[in-house]
């Protein structure tokens, strides 16, 4: 048979932390994570943690162990879930870096931003170390993968990428982001630019994650896709889908439902290879070629996404609503039910501008003061990266010393303070909070609370200095979150049912999901944060605070509450007395 199949397994866990500790920049950043004891089950085996995401990270262990035996797959793991496995559980960590020189390692932005929603600045410094901490992994491929945080894709985005490497690139992305010209396109080898792209089979891909067909179903659904057109003229032709890693672990028989879905095909003759390999047997001739196949020229919709709100869409494609908590086709504010109750997004629309400001106030800081040392700015902070993520780098025996990160800042010790507070601030940029339905979460939490670690870090570098009200400011905006429906105006934006951006709306959506806090997440992660950190006059900024509220318990998330919680009212933050 002429169909070929691959599949991609795309590894993202943000992290636990609650509070970053002091740090002269000069090494890896060192934080408190949240104690909050959950398990789950995988084969019948009860895998614990004491949060979500040491639980996830442990059970890499048995995902290692079953795609050890697989083909034709290709999984990327974002940077900071990399290192925090070689941190948690080393052994789980050297099995994937097996994994990942056995299959395709796909490169990926590290920190699991919406790219696009960044200044094109970030962009850049991002792409850099993407491909700087996958070099050895992916070791002399030509073609390599690379996957967007969620697929969200723009045609400049994709630019930036594509300018930060030799290699060619083929962008993994969703079906509903393509706007097919001709039919024959279809699972086929399509250029994107300088690059190529291709689109998983939502539906199947889907159908697998949420269980909604059995074994029998996956593979007939897969074979219903055989292209007669393409078989006849022996022309081979890929059906590609993918997946969250976690999906194999959304209930304890996913792992042998992907084994034997995959055997299922093979069965039928259906060969497996990624989607990489594929446009490489395209290039080289191995794979015959449809007339023109490898230069169809593949329109993407900008701001498109694997996992929107595919309800709203008014054009059958997807977009970027989930993230704004507006559909970007009319502007509208909308609303989703969570546990049984309609909530508004509003606060997504705050949350994301918020956080615009804030890389921006950060970003100001950091070049003000790499400028000040005479620092060559971007290539110090993309080296920066070897130190953020040296115990990675050192593994594989990659330069990480002092002397080579500072070279481009004449070896002034200071641009490590700078570079960072740059890194907390990227590392702020966490898309999950804003994938969720309900504010209070306790990935929310952990965004606002290392953003609030920056900005306090750059009032003590610019003490004195005349910007250093600005980072004030910026901080006020964390800790006043409530008060930015009246600022910006948000009753003013259209909504989809008539009321989501009422007032009310907005601060049911705000209102917090614990016992023992009256403030929203926001204000409470910022309070943290401050009541720890903010000394002399600076303390001033929150003495008018019932300090007593600043904890670090959580509402849980919705697609969590599958885990046995020991605390499954709230997700909690066991401080450690």
């Amino acid at each position: 048979m002429e169909m070929k199949y691959g599949h991609h397994f795309h590894a993202y866990q943000p992290g636990d932390i609650v509070y970053v500790k002091d740090g002269d920049g000069s090494g890896p950043i060192e934080y408190e994570e949240r104690k909050s004891p959950v398990a789950i089950k995988i084969r019948g085996e009860e895998v614990k943690g004491e949060n979500w995401t040491r639980a996830m990270l442990y059970s890499y262990e048995y995902i290692a162990d079953t795609l050890s035996r697989m083909k034709g797959i290709s999984v990327d793991i974002e940077p900071f879930t990399f290192l925090m496995l070689l941190h948690y559980h080393k052994s789980a960590f050297e099995d994937a870096v097996e994994l990942l020189r056995r299959f395709d390692a796909v490169p990926t932005t590290p920190f699991h931003p919406i790219v696009p929603h960044l200044d094109e600045f970030e962009q850049r410094i991002l792409a850099e170390v993407s491909f700087d901490f996958y070099a050895p992994l992916i070791g002399n491929k030509p073609v390599i993968g690379y996957w967007l945080p969620e697929a969200v894709i723009t045609r400049r985005s994709a630019e930036l990428i594509e300018s930060s490497t030799d290699r060619k690139l083929v962008f993994l992305l969703d079906e509903r982001q393509l706007l097919y010209d001709f039919p024959q396109a279809k699972h086929s080898c399509n250029r994107y630019g300088n690059s190529f792209v291709f689109g998983r089979e939502w539906s199947i891909s889907d159908a697998f994650a949420f269980n909604t067909l059995d074994v029998p179903g996956l593979v007939s659904a897969t074979l219903a896709l055989k292209d007669e057109h393409k078989e006849k003229l022996g022309i081979p032709y890929l059906v590609f889908t993918a997946s969250d890693l976690e999906s194999l672990l959304g209930n304890p028989a996913q792992l042998d439902r992907f084994i034997a879905w995959m055997e299922g095909l093979e069965r039928n003759g259906v060969e497996r290879i990624s989607a990489m390999e594929f446009v490489r047997r395209k290039l080289t001739g191995e794979f015959k070629r449809l007339e023109g196949e490898c230069s169809f020229e593949m329109p993407v919709k900008d701001y498109s996404s694997w996992s929107d709100y595919f309800d709203l869409s008014l054009d059958g494609k997807t977009s970027d609503s989930r993230w704004l908590g507006y559909r970007r086709a009319d502007g509208k504010v909308f609303a989703r039910e969570v546990n049984g109750r309609k909530v508004s997004q509003l606060w997504k629309v705050a949350f994301t501008r918020l956080f615009e400001e804030l890389n921006r106030v950060v970003r100001l800081g950091v070049l003000r003061g790499l400028e000040e040392l005479g620092a060559s700015a971007e290539e110090f902070l993309v080296r920066y990266a070897r130190v953020f993520f040296r115990d990675y780098y050192d593994y594989f025996d990659m330069e990480t010393s002092l002397d080579y990160v500072l070279e481009p800042a004449g070896g002034d010790r200071n641009a490590l303070k700078l570079g960072r507070i740059y890194y907390l601030m990227l590392l702020a940029n966490h898309s999950c909070p804003r994938f969720w339905e309900n504010l209070d979460t306790r990935v929310a939490f952990g965004n606002v609370s290392v953003m609030a670690k920056a900005l306090i870090e750059l009032m003590d570098y610019f003490n004195g200095d005349e910007l250093q009200n600005l980072f004030v400011e910026a901080y006020l905006k964390l800790l006043n979150f409530e008060s930015l429906y009246h600022v910006w105006n948000l009753g003013a934006m259209p909504s989809l049912e008539g009321w989501e951006t009422s007032e009310e709306a907005w601060e049911d959506a705000l209102r917090p999901e614990v016992p023992n806090s009256g403030y929203n997440v926001v204000t409470r992660a910022a309070l943290y944060v401050g009541k720890r950190d903010l000394r002399g006059e600076l303390g001033t900024l929150i003495e008018n605070y019932n300090l007593e509220w600043a904890v670090a318990d959580t509402g849980h998330i919705p697609g969590e509450r599958h885990g046995h919680w020991e605390n499954p009212e709230y997700c909690e933050h066991r401080a450690n007395p």
